[in-house]
């Protein structure tokens, strides 16, 4: 079979780091499967992480699977071999758990896909007694209704200790030999769990919900996420596998913080992933110079929501240049804040290879980046783009998205205009002294109203408006010159919209486009718009209602229930905020009153 399909590697498995424990000596088997392609589920931590810790419980094994593509899967079809496992090739219906990452909307139908190919049952009320339990965790897990038709039990908030703490449970459920629904109300139990099946929800005849409400006294009424407090404590794999195929980022992956305390008022995991967190800079040094050496990797990205806001970054930068230089190990830094880039930082990354340099100035107008509370000017952008061009550099990448509330034509022009002022930065320099073959990208991403964020009740754009915003976009950009245009499928973004915000009906819609061929939606040379709005007319459910509708204050949202730290309260404060355009100072600079002063010793900059 793999003779017939592209990059045979995806299916392979046998990578240097990966955990090959025996079946037979372990109690519990759990399959970590990414709904998407090898390539992306290799570059993800989440799963580096919880592979480790799974593995590292005498008593318990995990393995990977994911999503095949299309040539791959129609094999297996011809064939009738099941999804398997990388490791030991089992079958995913002989695992105990199997376990989904969810992040990101688009990859709901490639869940159904891989439970498919895998003989389990799609619902999960039509699972039996020697059905696995299957668990799915990640950001989407904040508003996990669309998926509680398919999904046993999800997984809100960090990982780390939830994991092991989860498959005690699973454990000593199969030794008691109670039944699947006494699983069920066992792993309710745990902080961060939420069982679909322990929760009934009714709706208003306008398609509002009217209630909802858990259904046995096991069940909390709120669900509140994992958090884990201290990330120097908290476990992070020192061996990671390392593929043999090339996959989307092919580098070591270094965490130097979780959270961010900006507040961008669009941001989810902004929200989410608070409060901030640093692991130390001699915990990440160690870490650094083993996973290099367990590795072999060239490239090091120093990791977080927002990483030029990590206390000690010069001397990390320094530190680790200075370990491993001799290793012609280059640093890299995700996409930055333009206010907290330092010069020092840059000259220090670019001593082995200078990587491209990302920044988010999200909007082209001071106004609109006011609005969503990005804190920065175009000043701060030019100084430090000036930087980066004095410094050896010649590509930048500018991140922008359009469709945020009260975005006018005049914000889109302030796109074109930034840019303009970005490439007149580069040929400021002296041609002498800057780098060859200015690149200046500018990518578009279309505004999604995300659960958890100050825009939960925002509509999003109709199709034509964003349609007609690109255009107007693109035109202006395909005027200056060393300058590429990226933009985004607009109906992707407005599926992604209704699965966002979306209620248990969705999960309907979802299994008829299943049905009806829908899968790998997040690749454009897959997504079938159309089967998808067949899919919504069938079901009798209009798209529109979740992605157009402005939400109103006492509505009763789809993910109320999940308690994620940050009060509903506060969100309709920054939306306030935001209807003003007025800025909020930075977590760091004074407590905003966000919620998690609820929580005493979980943030440091509670007051």
């Amino acid at each position: 079979m793999l003779e017939k399909v592209q990059k045979a590697p995806r299916y392979t498995g046998g990578e240097m780091n990966t955990a090959l424990k025996s079946w037979e000596e372990t109690e519990l088997h759990f399959a970590f499967c990414f709904p998407d392609t090898y390539e992306v589920a290799m570059s993800h931590l989440g799963m580096k992480i919880l592979y480790a810790i799974i593995n590292q419980q005498e008593w318990s094994l995990c393995e990977r699977a994911c999503m095949p593509w299309v040539d791959m899967m129609a094999l297996m079809q011809e064939e009738n071999v099941p999804l398997f496992s990388l490791e030991n090739r089992r079958p995913l219906n002989e695992f105990d758990v199997v376990g989904f990452t969810l992040q990101y909307e688009m990859s709901y139908s490639n869940i159904l896909a891989m439970l498919k190919l895998g003989n389990i049952p799609l619902r999960r009320t039509e699972r039996g007694e020697n059905d696995p339990i299957v668990v799915a965790g990640g950001p989407c897990a904040f508003n996990p209704e669309p998926l509680a038709d398919v999904i046993d039990a999800f997984m809100v908030g960090d990982g780390e200790e939830q994991i092991v703490e989860l498959n005690q449970v699973i454990r000593e459920w199969k030794k008691s030999g109670e039944p699947r629904e006494a699983c069920m109300k066992r792993l309710a139990s745990v902080r961060g769990v939420y069982v679909p099946s322990l929760y009934d929800v009714s709706y208003n005849e306008d398609g509002t919900i009217a209630s909802f409400a858990p259904n046995c006294p096991e069940a909390p009424e709120r669900v509140l996420k994992a958090i884990v407090t201290d990330l120097d404590a908290a476990f992070y794999p020192e061996k990671i596998p390392v593929p043999y195929t090339e996959i989307i980022h092919d580098r070591i992956m270094l965490e130097i913080m979780r959270g961010c305390t900006r507040g961008c008022r669009f941001c989810e995991a902004g929200m989410l992933y608070r409060p901030v967190r640093e692991r130390s800079l001699e915990r990440l040094v160690e870490l650094a110079e083993k996973l290099e050496a367990s590795t072999g990797y060239e490239e090091m990205s120093l990791s977080s929501l927002s990483s030029g806001d990590y206390t000690c970054l010069a001397e990390l930068i320094r530190e680790l240049m200075k370990r491993l230089n001799e290793k012609r190990v280059s640093i890299s830094l995700p996409s930055l804040r333009i206010d907290s880039v330092l010069k020092e930082s840059l000259e220090e990354t670019q001593k082995t290879r200078k990587t491209s340099l990302t920044f988010a100035p999200e909007a082209g107008t001071q106004r609109l980046r006011d609005v969503i509370n990005k804190g920065v000017t175009e000043d701060d952008l030019i100084e430090k783009v000036s930087d980066a061009f004095q410094g050896g550099w010649s590509s930048v990448k500018l991140y922008f998205m359009m469709g945020l509330p009260t975005e006018t034509y005049e914000d889109l022009d302030g796109i074109a205009d930034l840019a303009r002022k970005v490439v007149s930065a580069y040929f400021a320099v002296p041609k002498e002294q800057r780098a060859k073959g200015l690149r200046v990208t500018c990518s578009a991403s279309v505004f999604v109203p995300k659960p958890f964020t100050p825009f939960q009740w925002e509509p999003q754009d109709s199709l034509s408006v964003v349609q007609d915003k690109q255009l107007h976009l693109r035109d202006a950009l395909r005027k200056i010159k060393g300058v590429n245009f990226n933009y985004h499928e607009s109906g992707l973004s407005y599926l992604e919209a209704c699965f966002a915000r979306g209620d248990r009906r969705m999960g309907q819609v979802l299994l008829k486009a299943f049905e009806k061929g829908c899968m790998l939606d997040g690749w454009t040379e897959h997504f079938k718009y159309d089967t998808w709005m067949e899919a919504f007319d069938e079901c009798g459910i209009d798209p529109a209602f979740y992605a157009y509708r402005r939400r109103e204050k006492d509505e009763i949202l789809p993910w109320d229930f999940i308690d994620s730290g940050i009060t509903k309260e506060f969100l309709w404060r920054e939306k306030e905020k935001a209807d003003r355009a007025q800025v909020t100072r930075d977590c760091r600079q004074g407590c905003n009153g966000c919620g998690l002063q609820r929580f005493k010793g979980v943030c440091s900059f509670c007051g």
